[in-house]
């Protein structure tokens, strides 16, 4: 669906006290060759590691939202130019990652949506360290697999069910 806008959705929605519609905090920078996305949302809860997230965009994404919660951390990228091709290659909509990535260039060029905190050079360690398709918490917001993710210019919500 790309006929959204994430403030109609806030606006449908701002009464709604269930916890089902949830807006993510204004922190996630643009730095895919899509600026709007949507889909299902899988999640990668990760540290440091992007092992599992690498797993996750080798796969097909048959029109996903790749939810990554790297705990916030700036200290290495979970995203880069490969991955983000994967990404694309692969049929993901988008990546959503509360962290860091790199490969600037190379991730503009790719025709996928990826949001992430910032821009960090060094790459993560390889471990197999963290868990896939479970629920996660971004910048305090939970995120749960089989939910709904809607990202434009305006910003990223996340619902229970699709728009």
């Amino acid at each position: 669906m790309s006929n959204f806008a994430t403030c109609d959705l806030c606006d449908a929605h701002k009464n709604d006290s269930d916890g089902a519609f949830r807006v993510l905090p204004p922190v996630f920078r643009d730095f895919g060759g899509r600026s709007r996305f949507s889909g299902p949302i899988s999640t990668v809860q990760c540290f440091e590691d992007n092992s599992l997230v690498k797993a996750a965009l080798d796969q097909p994404g048959q029109g996903r939202v790749l939810v990554v919660d790297g705990g916030a951390s700036l200290r290495r990228a979970l995203v880069g130019g490969n991955l983000g091709a994967a990404a694309a290659r692969n049929g993901w909509a988008g990546v959503v990652v509360d962290g860091a990535v790199r490969d600037l260039a190379e991730l503009s060029a790719c025709e996928v949506g990826i949001r992430a905190l910032a821009l960090m050079p060094l790459p993560t360690e390889k471990r197999n360290q963290g868990q896939r398709d479970v629920p996660v918490m971004v910048q305090g917001v939970i995120v749960r697999p089989g939910e709904w993710l809607y990202a434009d210019e305006d910003g990223v919500v996340v619902m229970a069910a699709p728009a």
